[in-house]
């Protein structure tokens, strides 16, 4: 009799520096501390009211990004490949993912330099990892990250990024697997199929909780319903302080299954 492990989801508290942020495509505006730690709980309660089992990594006060944890690895199977941030402000940030899913039991292994990667540029779907190429992921990281993974059974297809932060800034996988994205932001839409095009940016943004519910943003009203015409059940939080610093519902947890 096997067991199946728990659905756990890695998060990491947002800091003291957290408006101090790097921002890329966006224009800086001010961050409401008070509020983003609000927001922050509320994200992790929707995670809990879905059954999800909360794991904290440790704080890293010292880096402003540090929230956006899934920058930090990418998980394949009972493999976590902690990753090499591409913005060198971000390198301290993995050695407490690392920290924590060594505790948890997974195997660990590490992109290398000259290789770098954030998460945020690694979509998964049905054995499919596309890998988002020219922002904050180079060749290195991707050839690094195929070499790790295609042995577990793996297809890792490198996409060009160039109108975002990272490729799940552009681009998430509903559960049957239709790539849906913001179609101006997206630098090929042709990569995918089926891919379908969002009305609303932020709406291109979601986390798979089961088979039949995602969780987004509620900043893309028209987007819900078009999930919900779908068929999918839709949980909504406001994240409207870390979309300021181009985050998204997808890089304020790690999903692990």
């Amino acid at each position: 009799m096997t067991t199946e492990r728990p659905l756990r989801a890695l998060v990491r508290r947002p800091g003291p520096l957290l408006a101090d942020g790097l921002v890329t495509h966006l224009q800086r505006t001010p961050v409401d501390l008070d509020l983003a730690a609000r927001q922050w709980e509320a994200y992790v309660g929707a995670l809990l009211a879905e059954g999800w089992e909360i794991v904290e990594v440790a704080p890293a006060n010292a880096c402003a990004d540090a929230v956006f944890v899934e920058d930090t690895v990418v998980m394949y199977a009972d493999l976590a490949v902690i990753t090499r941030p591409g913005a060198d402000e971000r390198k301290p940030e993995t050695a407490g993912t690392e920290a924590a899913l060594r505790a948890l039991g997974y195997r660990i292994a590490h992109i290398e330099a000259p290789g770098t990667m954030d998460g945020g540029d690694v979509l998964k779907h049905d054995g499919t990892v596309w890998v988002g190429l020219g922002g904050r992921t180079n060749r290195a990281g991707v050839d690094q990250l195929a070499a790790l993974l295609e042995p577990l059974g793996a297809r890792v297809v490198a996409v060009p990024v160039s109108k975002v932060l990272h490729l799940k800034s552009a681009v998430t996988a509903l559960p049957d697997g239709t790539v849906v994205g913001y179609q101006p932001l997206v630098d090929d839409p042709t990569v995918w199929d089926p891919f379908l095009p969002v009305p609303e940016e932020p709406g291109a943004h979601v986390v798979l909780l089961d088979g039949e519910t995602v969780l987004m943003a509620s900043s893309a009203p028209e987007t819900a319903a078009l999930y919900r015409a779908r068929g999918l059940r839709v949980v909504t939080v406001d994240i409207s302080e870390f979309e300021s610093l181009e985050g998204c519902v997808t890089c304020l947890s790690v999903r692990l299954r």
